[in-house]
């Protein structure tokens, strides 16, 4: 018997335990991948549509490979809602899998005695859990002397695609090469065009993709039902969804652009009746792993969900998939509707396109994509002696989640190393790839573009994504509603609109004070440090709503973005900002109205904060004056730089403020929350015994 017909035999059997059915067999391409890492111990790449099987190919692989003597599998995964099903997955056939992830940390040391007894048959582990120290210097390098398969999952992300999404799947690359000869690497993806796939499997191999065997099928997915309705706003939208939600097959996800609409969306059509819960990167680890049971349970109708509910979610039956605003690219789409009937002969996915998804799309591309300045503040702040993150924040002018992005990107490069104690600078030269960020950012226009040209196509929705992925078999569907007409209601129900319209119309979002000093102010010439005194706090305040939100989101998004005309309050926004203050339970009523000073909407800011005075029958005592020019600096950035750029820079000095008495603080747009607390904190030292800061918008 050839060696070859031994493995299938074996890897039959691994399959059929695998999937509980004892007819089962590979579909085409599943053996071929298995035999090239288990015969030839060959590199490859799989690219094939959701459902083909790609967890079948590693984890019969693996089985097969222990049988002979191989050292367990690493599994490099994304997200932790995979990972579970990974593991799940791998029970069910048998095979020994464990994780090393942020949710489980205690259970580390029983994982590292596990896999020095050789107990283990799979390790899934993130791609940033390699860059750790101590699994990086204790148990990374034997690991790999020992190992006997590397699978890297989700592989699209290795690409210029991924890098600023996840920066830690690009040193993917060095651990490939540092694999002892003849152990096989793996790399599966269901969402790749030829640019990509050229891209990770010539990462594969030494430079070049030869090497490295593509198997790729064709991506069209006869299930699915797809289907772009485009409604004028997003209170039609909702009130479809309202309308429509319990007509969509079996239970489902609702994808949204952004968390808080996410969380707005899930409550509002709860409120209507259907079971519906909110699924985000903010959601608490035990509460997602609660809720994606009660999705494969059945128990929910559906979740609506940022795309932390994405890659590699298990539930062969999920009936459909909506988006309320279309994700930035056909890539990503795919991705996300490729949820949808894996195991079932129909399943749902309906777009719900908005006028807002372009502008969500420029602002998430600009926040992740690092700058030349930044990187050169960063290096420079940096030495041989470790740094926290925390400590660098007082010395770049960055966020710290940006901080921790750029890090990790130069981190990749070569030019930091991340310690136990912090951060260190290697000395190795740096050059900022211009180059690169420029073809990504040029990548991103298009793909763009293309999902808006998906959006209004005439021709066959799956043919059209499948070019997107350059699938060289793409044809027409015969079900989209472009092949076979519109399949989704087109009705609003009347109660629908008017329930949601109340629902967007609610007004009143607290503005939390401040309590205590950033660190590192007192390195930037801030002389405070710890606690915020009493006699210096904010009291909660109030905004109208946040600039994301779905009901005034909207119309504070036209007034206040960049480029927006200053003008007057319009009448409805000061009839709804007056509601928040008539729902405000403040302990004690304001006897004064003050205006901050804006140098880019100073009619509005004096419109609403006299709005506020008439409707009140309150004194308008003025103006905060402007020290010195007044704020330095751009928007953004950490808290300590943006505590520094605002420190004395306000007075009070003009004003007519009664003494002793409550202040009501009106501002147009909070972010840091610095400026209103500096600016609160002078009018305390003025003699306003409390301060509550209305903003027409907060930030988030």
């Amino acid at each position: 018997m050839s060696t070859t017909s031994t493995t299938r035999d074996q890897a039959v059997d691994t399959l059929r335990a695998l999937v509980g059915d004892s007819q089962a067999d590979f579909h085409d391409g599943q053996f071929e991948a298995i035999s090239a890492l288990v015969d030839d111990r060959r590199r490859a790449l799989v690219v094939q549509r959701t459902g083909w099987g790609k967890s079948a190919v590693y984890f019969v692989a693996t089985m097969v490979l222990r049988s002979r003597g191989a050292g367990p599998t690493i599994l490099v995964s994304p997200l932790l809602a995979l990972m579970r099903d990974q593991v799940a997955a791998a029970e069910r056939a048998g095979v020994r899998a464990v994780t090393l992830n942020s949710a489980n940390r205690h259970e580390w040391d029983d994982v590292s005695q596990r896999l020095r007894d050789d107990t283990v048959d799979a390790l899934l582990v993130s791609p940033e859990r390699l860059n750790n120290p101590q699994f990086r210097d204790e148990f990374l390098p034997d690991l790999i002397a020992r190992s006997g398969l590397l699978v890297i999952d989700e592989a699209h992300c290795i690409s210029d695609w991924g890098h600023d999404f996840r920066p830690d799947y690009r040193r993917l690359r060095d651990l490939i090469a540092t694999m002892p000869d003849g152990v096989p690497v793996l790399a599966t993806t269901a969402t790749a065009n030829e640019r990509v796939v050229a891209d990770v499997a010539e990462q594969m191999g030494t430079g070049s993709h030869e090497d490295v065997l593509t198997i790729r099928g064709p991506l069209a997915r006869r299930s699915l039902r797809l289907g772009v309705l485009t409604l004028p706003d997003a209170g039609a939208r909702l009130a479809w969804l309202v309308s429509n939600l319990e007509r969509l097959p079996g239970s489902g996800i609702v994808y949204a652009l952004t968390v808080s609409a996410a969380e707005d969306t899930a409550r509002l059509l709860r409120q209507a009746g259907h079971e519906t819960y909110a699924y985000t990167g903010q959601t608490d680890t035990a509460e997602r792993e609660d809720l994606e049971g009660r999705l494969k349970r059945n128990e929910v109708k559906a979740l609506v969900a940022t795309s932390a509910l994405g890659m590699g979610f298990d539930k062969p039956d999920l009936g459909f998939v909506v988006h309320l605003g279309a994700p930035s690219s056909p890539v990503a789409y795919y991705q996300q509707v490729g949820r949808a009937g894996r195991a079932t002969e129909n399943a749902d996915v309906l777009l719900l396109p908005g006028q807002e998804d372009r502008a969500i799309w420029d602002y998430f591309a600009t926040a992740s994509m690092p700058s030349e300045a930044k990187a050169d503040a960063v290096l420079g702040a940096l030495h041989s002696e470790p740094q926290s993150t925390r400590a660098l924040e007082s010395q770049v002018d960055l966020r710290p989640s940006t901080l921790e992005l750029l890090l990790k990107v130069l981190d990749v490069d070569g030019a930091v190393k991340r310690v136990a104690k912090g951060w260190i600078s290697t000395g190795t030269p740096w050059t900022y790839d211009r180059e690169r960020y420029e073809r990504i950012a040029a990548a991103r226009t298009a793909e763009q573009q293309s999902m808006l040209d998906y959006e209004s196509t005439g021709e066959c929705r799956m043919m059209f994504l499948q070019r997107a992925l350059d699938d060289p078999d793409a044809q027409p569907c015969g079900r989209c509603d472009n092949c076979a007409g519109a399949w989704y209601p087109a009705a609003i129900n009347d109660s629908a609109s008017s329930s949601v319209a109340s629902a967007l119309d609610r007004v009143g979002v607290e503005i939390e004070p401040r309590k205590l000093w950033p660190t590192g102010a007192d390195r930037l010439g801030v002389p405070v440090k710890g606690k915020i005194g009493q006699d210096e706090q904010l009291e909660p305040g109030r905004a109208l709503a946040r600039l994301t939100d779905l009901g005034w989101g909207g119309p504070l998004r036209e007034l206040l973005g960049p480029g927006a005309v200053d003008q007057p309050c319009p009448p409805a926004l000061l009839a709804a900002c007056i509601r928040v203050l008539a729902d405000w339970n403040w302990a004690e009523r304001p006897a004064a109205v003050v205006a901050m000073p804006s140098r880019r909407r100073p009619q509005f800011v004096q419109s609403l904060a006299r709005g506020f005075a008439d409707a009140g029958r309150l004194p308008f005592a003025g103006t905060l004056d402007l020290v010195d020019g007044g704020p330095s600096g751009e928007a953004g950035g950490n808290s300590a730089f943006r505590l520094s750029s605002v420190w004395n820079r306000f007075s009070a000095d003009a004003l007519d403020l009664p003494q002793g008495v409550p202040v009501l603080l009106v501002d147009d747009l909070v972010d840091s929350r610095w400026t209103i607390t500096v600016a609160g904190r002078t009018l305390r030292q003025a003699g306003a015994s409390a301060v509550l800061p209305f903003a027409a918008a907060l930030r988030a």
